[in-house]
């Protein structure tokens, strides 16, 4: 096996999700740090702020473009230009996606669809048609996949989006041997809290959001959370130090530990947590 990637400096990376939050502080860490970004993002203006910051920085964006990830023949249209213009990548690093909680009553089909055709097929888009020609061109790299705590524990209301993130972690264990044999690392980005726009716009199926105990929820998780600039360095943290697992904080990595080492009291937690949030349904 290659080396692996110690830094980005001088490599050409993706971020999908480059608008806002997470996606927008990785990529103006990345371009800080010398590499040569390709970007994109659902919303056109959020995606055009993030590529005029990082130019004003004096960092270099190669190509950008709107698109939605979850769209396959867009992607694919995108990675015929990027590879037409600039050849093939040397960091993929998939962050773009959405969010939906609710119990199983109250989620409608379009809540299950949104989070496996963004937050999983759209990765799986990106993965199939930009990591092929990085195989080919025998460089190595690193493909970076940011799922979730929900990819690793039970949390409650999140049976949807888990399903997403939970299939993403099983797509880069498996890709974390397979793209070995080629130099390219694999990275599974598992963040926690994070004060990012979902906090304010992600749909809560039968809960009504004004409802003063779930602002005071919100409040609290905002106070407990990392921001976006805090997530992205221990983004590059963990790619420069070769980790498969990123933590974007220590409760996270703590959780998953005791999870697996105490899986009865693990399973009261959860069962405690659900009915303390079940308290929020109309």
């Amino acid at each position: 096996m290659r080396d692996r990637l110690k830094s980005v400096s001088g490599k050409k990376t993706l971020v999908t999700g480059a608008a806002n939050g997470i996606g927008r502080a990785t990529a103006i860490a990345v371009a800080a740090r010398g590499a040569e970004l390709v970007l994109t993002d659902i919303d056109p203006d959020g995606l055009a702020a993030t590529v005029d910051e990082i130019d004003r920085a004096g960092g270099k964006v190669l190509v950008s473009r709107a698109l939605d990830i979850s769209d396959y023949d867009a992607v694919a249209t995108f990675a015929d230009e990027v590879h037409g213009r600039v050849g093939s990548l040397d960091v993929v690093m998939n962050i773009a996606g959405v969010s939906a909680w609710g119990t199983v009553e109250n989620l409608e089909h379009r809540h299950w669809r949104s989070m496996i055709d963004v937050n999983l097929m759209g990765p799986i888009h990106v993965i199939e048609s930009f990591l092929p020609p990085m195989v080919r061109a025998g460089r190595g790299g690193a493909l970076v996949n940011v799922s979730s705590a929900a990819g690793l524990l039970a949390f409650p209301w999140h049976a949807a989006y888990s399903a997403s993130k939970f299939g993403l972690r099983g797509v880069s264990e498996v890709l974390r041997f397979d793209l070995e044999r080629h130099g390219i690392s694999v990275h599974l980005v598992v963040p926690g809290a994070v004060d990012t726009h979902l906090v304010q716009t992600v749909e809560i199926a039968g809960v009504d959001r004004e409802d003063p105990r779930v602002k005071r929820y919100i409040r609290g998780f905002q106070r407990h959370a990392a921001t976006p600039d805090q997530a992205a360095r221990a983004i590059l943290s963990g790619i420069e130090k070769g980790r498969f697992l990123i933590y974007t904080s220590f409760d996270v990595r703590f959780g998953y530990w005791w999870a697996r080492k105490f899986a009865w009291p693990y399973e009261f937690a959860m069962r405690r947590a659900n009915n303390r949030f079940n308290s929020f349904l109309r």
